[in-house]
């Protein structure tokens, strides 16, 4: 007998009929014998418009006031779900994150997973019982309800298989698995059997969305087995692995797309020791994340830094911004939402030279301007314009995997 931790996205629970078909399959699952654990997100759409809502009532809603409202989609999701394990023939019992104890940090909107109190859903599972948990949610605490940010239900079955010790994760979802890029932009983009936990990573902090990094991370952390697969498609998805035979053989294995990054450019403050580290303690502090920076010296003693985030985080960054302009005497502070970062990806990369200039030339060669670089051993990115993201994208998976 196995445990296997199941999640199922909006897209997978989005009516009644996909519910009924997702407990068919937690059911066929349950009865090849194993132990069955099942996260779900909140219906496809529901969070939109609970958000939508809440700024129809409040153009500046309070974080803490938001985790309230928009985590009652799960808490839909998980009744119905069980209801509908019911109807089949199985025992299920739905839980949330406080009456399982998803303990989280108190920062809304965003809050990171500190543990989880697995008693309760161990005593269901001996019970025989499905045991069905809302995604996307904790409990800060003080007992306050918190979310997990974008792409929080993946985390929280991760981290619940990492928990429970379970012997894989399935991540359901509406693609059959992990790509070379993303198949609505590039036609010819191929499915991968297997792709490493830092290949995963790269791709899901730059873009790719089949996965959220977080959830890598904790996958990475714990060892936990992850496998990528359709709702709709039968096939055997993607598995998400420390490693896989032959992995360096590939230059290349994903390219992937991130859109919603906004560049911030301060100029006009002082070149001296300490100035890099007072803008980002300031930031991290606020806890917002920061993606590409580049730093450079002007004259007159004056530099400037330019660094991406998330454009979710735009206003909070303005305020923190204000601050450092202020204390440093900056001479101006811009923003540019209409940008974009294109990233190819590769275990393969360490023992394969020339990837650079062959990703360089033929951005070039297609007058796509390069703005910012960043790179790693297994990744080099490119912020470019917005508009011509997806036209980078096809033709870096041509150079690379169609020839």
């Amino acid at each position: 007998m196995a445990l296997i931790v199941q999640k199922f996205g909006g897209t997978s629970v989005g009516d009644v009929e996909r519910i009924k078909n997702v407990a068919k399959k937690v059911i066929a699952t349950k009865r090849a014998g194993n132990d069955v654990v099942v996260v779900v997100s909140a219906m496809s759409g529901t969070t939109d418009y609970l958000i939508n809502l809440g700024k129809q009532v409040n153009p500046n809603p309070s974080k803490r006031e938001m985790d309230m409202l928009v985590s009652t989609g799960e808490q839909v999701t998980i009744a119905l779900l069980s209801m509908a394990i019911h109807y089949f023939g199985e025992d299920a019992i739905s839980y949330n994150a406080l009456q399982i104890g998803i303990k989280t940090t108190s920062d809304f909107t965003k809050a990171k997973i500190l543990g989880i109190n697995t008693e309760k859903i161990v005593e269901s599972l001996k019970q025989n019982k499905i045991v069905v948990v809302a995604g996307f949610q904790g409990v800060d605490e003080e007992g306050n309800i918190t979310t997990l940010g974008r792409g929080g239900s993946d985390t929280t079955a991760v981290a619940l298989a990492a928990a429970l010790k379970a012997d894989r994760c399935d991540i359901y979802t509406d693609v059959d698995g992990v790509y070379t890029a993303d198949p609505r932009i590039v036609k010819e983009a191929k499915r991968l059997d297997y792709i490493t936990y830092d290949e995963m990573l790269e791709l899901a902090s730059m873009g790719a969305k089949v996965l959220h990094d977080r959830s890598v991370i904790f996958a990475m952390k714990y060892n936990v087995p992850l496998r990528v697969v359709s709702t709709f498609v039968e096939n055997k998805g993607t598995l998400v692995v420390k490693e896989y035979k032959n992995m360096e053989d590939l230059v290349i294995t994903g390219i992937s797309q991130k859109l919603d990054e906004t560049r911030v450019n301060i100029a006009g403050i002082p070149d001296r020791p300490g100035v890099a580290a007072l803008i980002f303690k300031k930031l991290a502090e606020k806890n917002i994340n920061v993606n590409m920076i580049v730093q450079s010296v002007g004259k007159d003693s004056k530099s400037q830094i330019s660094f991406t985030v998330m454009t979710n985080d735009l206003n909070d960054t303005k305020e923190v911004m204000e601050e450092v302009k202020e204390e440093l005497n900056a001479e101006s502070i811009s923003y540019d939402s209409d940008i974009a970062i294109v990233s190819v990806v590769g275990i393969g990369m360490k023992v394969h030279a020339g990837v650079a200039s062959r990703v360089f030339d033929i951005l070039a060669k297609a007058n796509i301007n390069i703005e910012m670089i960043s790179t790693s051993e297994i990744k080099i990115s490119v912020v470019i314009r917005k508009e011509r993201a997806s036209e980078a994208v096809k033709l870096l998976h041509k150079e690379f995997f169609e020839k």
